[in-house]
Parts: C-alpha cells; sequence; structure tokens
C-alpha cells in the first residue's frame, strides 16, 4: 500500500472537536478465528493486523476527545432482505448460517467495545446509514468528519463512508487500520475511495495528529 497516496499530516482536517473515529463491524464473525468467516478456514490474520491499529486509534481519540462510534450487524433470519437472500442463491451461495445473528455470539464486539458516550448503531446492510440513525447521532453531536476504520474495507466500510460523502461529510479512511480477506480487493477498495470521495491516512498520521 506505500503506492497509494496518503496525507501525511492531517491535522487540522481531523480536529477533535468535530471528528468522529468509527469502527465498522469488528465482531466475532467478521474478526475471530471461531466465528462464521473463520470457522471456514479463512486466514483472518489482516483483520487482527487491522484490530491492532483500530484499538491504538480508540485509545488516541478517547484521548483527544474525539467521537467513537461502534458499528454493528445484528441479524434475524426474518430481517435477511429479499435482495440478499435472491442475489445468494443465484450466485450459489446461499447463506443458510446467516452472519451476526442475534443471540449467537457472533454478533458480538471483538477485542473493541464501546464506553458510555459512544455512538453505537446496529445495522442490516452494509451502509451504517441505511434504516438507522447514524447521521442524526453525527448532527447531533457536530460532527462533519469521519475517519473510518473496520472489516470490510471492500463491503461495510466501503459502503458506509461512500454514503457519508453523499451526506456531506469529509472521509478519511485508515488505509492500515481496515481490512479485507482479499488484499487485492483492499487495495482496489482503497484506490476507488481515494479517487471519488475520501483521503486515505495511516494509523500513525491520525495518532500524531490528536496528539498535538
Amino acid at each position: 500500500m506505500s503506492d497509494l497516496p496518503h496525507v501525511a499530516q492531517p491535522g487540522e482536517m481531523i480536529a477533535s472537536q468535530r471528528t468522529a473515529l468509527i469502527v465498522v463491524d469488528v465482531q466475532v464473525d467478521f474478526a475471530s478465528p471461531e466465528g462464521l468467516i473463520g470457522r471456514y478456514g479463512t486466514d483472518m490474520s489482516p483483520a487482527q493486523a487491522a484490530i491492532d491499529r483500530i484499538e491504538a486509534l480508540i485509545i488516541a481519540a478517547r484521548k483527544a476527545g474525539a467521537t467513537v462510534g461502534f458499528m454493528r450487524v445484528m441479524t434475524r433470519p426474518e430481517t435477511d432482505s429479499n435482495a440478499l437472500k435472491t442475489w445468494m442463491a443465484r450466485r450459489g451461495t446461499p447463506g443458510s448460517e446467516g452472519i451476526c445473528r442475534i443471540g449467537s455470539g457472533g454478533e458480538d464486539y471483538y477485542r473493541v467495545a464501546p464506553e458510555p458516550g459512544d455512538i453505537e448503531v446496529s445495522k442490516l446492510a452494509y451502509s451504517s446509514f441505511h434504516g438507522t440513525d447514524f447521521e442524526e447521532q453525527l448532527r447531533a453531536r457536530g460532527i462533519d468528519t469521519l475517519v473510518m476504520t473496520g472489516l470490510t474495507t471492500d463491503c461495510c466500510v466501503d459502503s458506509t463512508t461512500r454514503d457519508a460523502f453523499h451526506r456531506d461529510f469529509h472521509t478519511f479512511v485508515v488505509s492500515d487500520a481496515c481490512a479485507s480477506f482479499d488484499e487485492a480487493l483492499h487495495v482496489h477498495t482503497l484506490t476507488a475511495l481515494n479517487e471519488h470521495t475520501s483521503l486515505l491516512v495511516t494509523t500513525d498520521a491520525v495518532v500524531a495528529a490528536w496528539s498535538a
């Protein structure tokens, strides 16, 4: 990722009083070797490395007084959309188990957790804005800038970031604090976001900006 263009010193662009660190879907089913994806033998090391950096970013955000927001998929069989079920059936991968089912343990936070005063959003779809009060919570706090992290880069991080841009938020994606299960998808998604909606930053640059 060294050849991707990064903002070396985001500084006041991510001033803590109007910025939220957004942690997308760091949950058992998406991140733990014991979760649904991990049980299929998927290499979870990219997710683990991203979470290491997310933990550091959460500490820095709290010290700087930036808002921290936790997004979480929470599903039941009856909440699966027809479009989702039809798409999966047509591509030959019906989701018989379902991901992040309420009560399964797969929906639980993994290695990170909200504290009182943080934003929490439960969602059914990829975007954290779809069918939620996420935008209202951000506006109520005077936030106009989002620093995006989480899982996965190509799906829920991407969808949430694009929707944020469409709602007139400034978006920064922390390239080494998000991950995909395919490195090519990770890099291609970061490239597309940088091209169309967002600026790319590293964990070190964000921590430095919030420590200044």
